[in-house]
């Protein structure tokens, strides 16, 4: 398993969205209003949009809350222009990363993301520096002790999945976007539990990381989704599952 996705998966587990509940809000509301701004208020018809109500009823976000953010969106409420930027560099050890981010103000984005890597042993790269080793995939998780392996194998093959990995304690679906919502139709028609399921950036080779390194990767991930302005970070660390439950 990628680095992003196992990182992922051990936060969701852990409550940590829980615990930062208004700074997930805060990131919810501004991609709620950014794909209400970009495909329209409407759901059926705006996939994103849909995916992103989705993630915010899964954390329990009051359904007002949900509905001012989509029409600050389409413009039937005054609200923020927010802009969609993506930023690339490295961490401990040349992990590669990819930083999307939504901000008001692109010059405080980038200052307070150089900031950031510059404390945990990162760095800013160009554009174009590392996003060659990744691709965007739909990514489905399920623990292992959660689910059957011959039933998994089959419904995501029907469905249209690309590809299922083992990992040391959970399989990996990897799905392309066109398709990510009917496997995940099929997985939640059959009531089987996934960990995660989201459409991320799926890194094509990894770098393996121990000790100093791991838990300086950790930290820098931490902190780069603490901040405001990030949605989304990826990254092609390879952990092992032990030492990232550890350090995590």
């Amino acid at each position: 398993m990628s680095g992003h996705s196992k990182w992922s998966s051990i936060k969701h587990k852990k409550g940590a969205a829980d615990a930062r509940r208004g700074r997930i809000f805060t990131k919810l509301i501004k991609e709620l209003t950014v794909a209400a701004r970009m495909g329209g208020g409407d759901p059926e018809g705006n996939p994103r949009l849909r995916t992103a109500i989705q993630a915010a009823k899964a954390e329990n976000m009051p359904k007002d809350n949900i509905e001012r953010a989509i029409k600050k969106g389409t413009g039937e409420l005054e609200g923020v222009a927010y802009e969609e930027v993506s930023y690339e560099g490295y961490g401990p050890g040349g992990v590669a990363l990819i930083v999307e981010c939504l901000t008001d103000n692109k010059n405080r984005t980038v200052a307070d993301l150089k900031h950031i890597l510059d404390r945990h042993g990162g760095s800013l790269g160009g554009p174009g520096s590392v996003s060659w080793i990744f691709e965007k995939r739909g990514m489905i998780i399920f623990d292992k002790d959660k689910v059957e392996e011959e039933q998994l194998l089959e419904v995501a093959l029907e469905a249209g999945a690309e590809d299922v990995k083992e990992g040391e304690t959970e399989f990996e679906v990897i799905i392309s976007p066109s398709k990510f919502e009917a496997v995940k139709k099929a997985f939640d028609d059959r009531s089987m539990v996934y960990s995660l399921a989201e459409v991320s950036m799926v890194p094509q080779n990894t770098v393996k990381l121990e000790g100093k390194k791991a838990e300086q990767m950790l930290n820098l991930m931490e902190a780069i989704e603490d901040s405001d302005d990030v949605n989304h970070v990826y990254a092609n660390f390879d952990i092992p599952d032990k030492v990232m439950e550890a350090i995590g």
